[in-house]
């Protein structure tokens, strides 16, 4: 299944949160919006390819559309790998972070 970085998981969160309209601009989108970091189009691409390689997202060509010269939007879709992987990911951290963050925000906080 393999590990999946922090950037990684982001993406596949997003796409998770928009079902059928999560195409590159609008996971950018949804990252910048909940998590307030700027991050590149071309980094979602890569990333979204290297998802694809994995087969842990599909992707499907979309209708042209005139906002974008008649070229088509791609959109993807979790897989149930992605789905195995994302979960065990979190877990992961979940069971790492678990009773921790209490010292971690006093450590924060200069304690």
């Amino acid at each position: 299944m393999g590990y999946l970085g922090e950037f990684e998981q982001l993406i596949l969160f997003a796409v998770v949160e928009l079902g059928d309209d999560a195409y590159g601009g609008t996971i950018r989108e949804a990252i910048e919006r909940r998590t307030g970091r700027v991050v590149s189009s071309g980094a979602i691409y890569t990333a979204l390819g290297r998802l694809a390689e994995r087969d842990l997202v599909t992707s499907r060509i979309g209708e042209p559309t005139a906002g974008r010269a008649g070229r088509p939007r791609k959109y993807y879709s979790l897989e149930a790998e992605g789905a195995r992987a994302l979960s065990a990911t979190y877990s992961t951290i979940q069971s790492m972070a678990g009773g921790l963050m209490a010292r971690v925000t006093e450590l924060a906080e200069g304690g």
